[in-house]
């Protein structure tokens, strides 16, 4: 019987008697155990750099992690596969987990990157930035506040644009101010150019606390408004514009387009919509007021074809001259103080009124911009200037809360007026002259579109 002692190089020694037969070594466990770390790990770098690339070549390197060397089938080498099996798993786990990571960075970085074109594209479209910061009124763009907002300064930028373009010769001084009490506004204005005498175009975003003075006058108007120690917190916003062109051919145009809130002592909240677009010629032209009525009528009746009568009614009512007798211009439409059917609803018929400014009126001022006229035609639409003033100072809304709002500006307020007009005393046209022919369809508004 013999004995024998095995090294750890495979080495057999013997002691006494013959030599046994050589039998093939078998692997040392140290050798075996150092071959599946070593596959694991450069497994789990492609596994990892898979990650970056994407999931096809995240799906090769799980695959070359869950393969064993065929060593590894049994025993100690089963075990091993099945070590190397769970790290496949935790490993592949942890790539699709820092790919997806990665895709969630690329999805907000390209999310990122279409919000900074949206607002470029809204940059170019204002005549100045939004008195509430773009970034802000793009962060609460589902808020109809900020919606109205965005609103008012595309009608604002859309209109200016238009007049530029008709008088390329003159610009818009576009002057952007701040209210102390809170908020601010930006005014756009023309002087002096070949189409246009003055045309003014406005944005105010205020907010604050509603004098006692616009209170009452909100009250007279059916307004329920509760106090909290005396005091209503509102905001207010709108867009507005006036446009007095120098050819007496050319009528001169009003909009404006404004949403209001008040908050009342128990925290509830008033809210409403007012507005309106309104034509006064110097001289009667029936194809642009079938023209002006009809594209507004259009606007309205796709809200409800209730609207358009109605409104335009109100517009000849709105606009009266009680100590002349007579309408400011031919109308339009007008409404105030619109609360239903619901917010959004009433801001969506505020939306196409305010995109029908453009197309009611821009073509009037293409067709007659260049008509010759003479100087007494030029008087009469001075004259007929003087109404206007006379009008927006002693019974506009508008003019009258702006004017007892604290904090206003008054040179935006008083925008509305023309940088020329008379007053002779005790003017008469003579009959069937065209002065006439304006001055009955001022005292007796017409039906323009039936």
């Amino acid at each position: 019987m013999c004995t024998h002692t095995y090294t750890n190089a495979y080495l057999y020694t013997p002691r006494s008697g013959p030599a046994p037969p050589r039998v093939p070594p078998r692997p040392a466990s140290r050798s075996a155990g150092s071959a599946a770390p070593v596959t694991v790990m450069a497994a789990a770098v492609q596994l990892l750099r898979g990650a970056a690339r994407g999931p096809l070549a995240l799906a090769a390197g799980r695959r070359a992690l869950g393969s064993a060397p065929p060593g590894l089938a049994a025993g100690r080498g089963g075990r091993r596969a099945a070590v190397a099996a769970a790290a496949a798993g935790a490993l592949g786990g942890l790539g699709m987990g820092l790919w997806r990571r990665q895709q969630r960075a690329a999805m907000a970085a390209s999310e990122e990157d279409e919000e900074e074109k949206k607002e470029e594209e809204l940059r170019r479209r204002f005549m100045a930035p939004p008195v509430s910061g773009l970034r802000e009124l793009r962060r609460r763009r589902r808020e109809l506040r900020s919606r109205m907002e965005l609103l008012i300064m595309e009608t604002q930028g859309e209109v200016c644009r238009a007049l530029a373009a008709l008088d390329p010769g003159a610009s818009f001084a576009v002057d952007t101010w701040e209210r102390k009490e809170g908020g601010g506004g930006i005014s756009c204005v023309l002087q002096d150019g070949e189409v246009f005498e003055k045309a003014g175009v406005n944005v105010s975003v205020v907010s604050g606390l509603l004098s006692e003075e616009a209170a009452r006058q909100m009250r007279s108007r059916g307004k329920s408004l509760k106090a909290k120690d005396g005091k209503l917190p509102f905001c207010a916003m709108g867009v507005s514009s006036v446009i007095h062109p120098k050819n007496p051919h050319v009528p001169t145009m009003h909009f404006n387009y404004r949403y209001f809130e008040i908050e009342e002592a128990d925290g509830t909240k008033q809210w409403w919509f007012g507005g309106g677009t309104d034509l006064t010629p110097t001289y009667l032209n029936e194809e642009d007021a079938i023209h002006f009525h009809k594209t507004l009528k259009e606007a309205c009746d796709k809200h409800d074809l209730k609207l358009y009568p109605k409104f335009k009614k109100w517009c000849d009512d709105y606009f009266y001259i009680k100590h002349r007798g007579e309408r400011r211009g031919i109308g339009g439409i007008f409404f105030d103080d619109m609360d239903s059917p619901s917010k959004e609803e009433v801001f969506q018929f505020v939306k196409s009124c305010a995109k029908a400014v453009v197309p009611c009126y821009i073509p009037i001022v293409k067709r007659h911009c260049h008509d010759s006229f003479t100087p007494e035609e030029k008087q009469w639409q001075q004259l007929r200037r003087g109404r206007y003033v006379e009008f927006n100072l002693v019974y506009d809304r508008g003019t009258k809360f702006g004017l007892l709002t604290p904090g206003s500006r008054i040179e935006s307020i008083l925008m509305s007026l023309p940088l020329t007009a008379r007053w002779e005393y005790m003017h008469t046209p003579p009959e069937r002259s065209k002065e006439a022919e304006i001055l009955e369809v001022l005292r007796n508004p017409k039906d323009w579109v039936h």
